[in-house]
């Protein structure tokens, strides 16, 4: 294994974004050899939920959202081939919810984490001491106030303890539009989104181009959040026993058809784009995002 010996650690906002911004890069590193650590800062309470079976579980409701979504998130990781740890302990920080969002003034919330947070993602950081970090760029991808407060945490605490190189996570604009021009049809119910409705870059440093047991494990971990994520391919779960179809051009740009709870179809496309936040993203003289796992 090339990089046996190798840490890398991503840090993430909620429960899902894992696999939804990671999914391919965390499954090539850790099967090439790397230990991979994904440091969650919230346990995603504020989310919309998919299916009938736990739509009580909302923070408006039963408020038992986040404890489920921890069960999610070990299932994605194991897919994924990664340890999991939360930012603090479980449940320390809150998910602030979206931008304008009441949730915001919780006085767990993450976007209001302060120093602490900083301090926190330190002390691990400091315990794995990771050759290369993966998080969001300054927007946080999409404006999510977690998004973009756990990039302000992660370079906080990289300068607090050395770390060779930072990567960030973003979608692609040519390849999110050669994706949706794949999927010649959605699912009954699901639309396509309106021009500019999907936050994308449109340049990016490095690209992930998934094998088809990358890919396999990525879907899978995607799956694992059933609560959060559609994956319009006839899979059905406990959590959300409707199964969603849609037709994609084969071989194409994507793999899959995916939705949020806001039932926008979006592509699962064979690559995965980061941009450098800093340092370099060769991982002990190995250019990963290059390399092809055995077997």
């Amino acid at each position: 294994m090339n990089l046996a010996g190798a840490r890398v650690v991503a840090v993430h906002a909620h429960p899902d974004d894992e696999a939804i911004w990671t999914g391919g890069a965390l499954a090539r590193l850790s099967a090439l050899g790397a230990q991979v650590t994904v440091v969650t800062c919230t346990l995603g309470e504020q989310g919309e939920v998919i299916g009938g079976t736990y739509a009580h579980l909302v923070a408006e409701e039963a408020d038992q959202l986040g404890g489920f979504r921890v069960g999610e998130l070990h299932a994605s990781l194991a897919h994924l081939g990664a340890h999991g740890r939360f930012l603090g302990g479980a449940g320390r920080y809150r998910d602030s919810g979206m931008a304008g969002s009441p949730s915001a003034s919780h006085p767990r919330a993450f976007v209001a984490s302060r120093e602490r947070a900083v301090a926190d993602l330190a002390e691990i950081l400091g315990e794995i001491e990771p050759d290369l970090l993966i998080t969001y760029g300054p927007d946080g991808g999409y404006g999510h106030p977690d998004h973009v407060r756990a990039h302000e945490i992660t370079h906080a605490a990289a300068r607090r303890v050395r770390v060779p190189g930072i990567l960030w996570a973003v979608t692609l604009e040519s390849e999110l539009n050669v994706g949706l021009a794949a999927i010649e049809s959605v699912p009954e119910g699901w639309r396509r989104p309106e021009a500019g409705e999907i936050a994308c870059v449109p340049g990016a440093d490095l690209a992930v181009e998934m094998t088809q047991g990358e890919m396999a494990a990525k879907a899978a971990a995607m799956r694992a959040h059933a609560t959060q994520l559609w994956l319009a391919d006839g899979s059905v779960s406990a959590t959300n026993p409707r199964a969603a179809y849609a037709a994609l051009r084969h071989p194409g740009p994507a793999a899959h058809a995916f939705a949020l709870s806001n039932l926008i179809a979006q592509p699962l496309t064979w690559r995965e784009h980061y941009a450098v936040g800093a340092g370099t993203p060769v991982v002990r003289g190995v250019r990963w995002w290059e390399e092809r796992p055995r077997g």
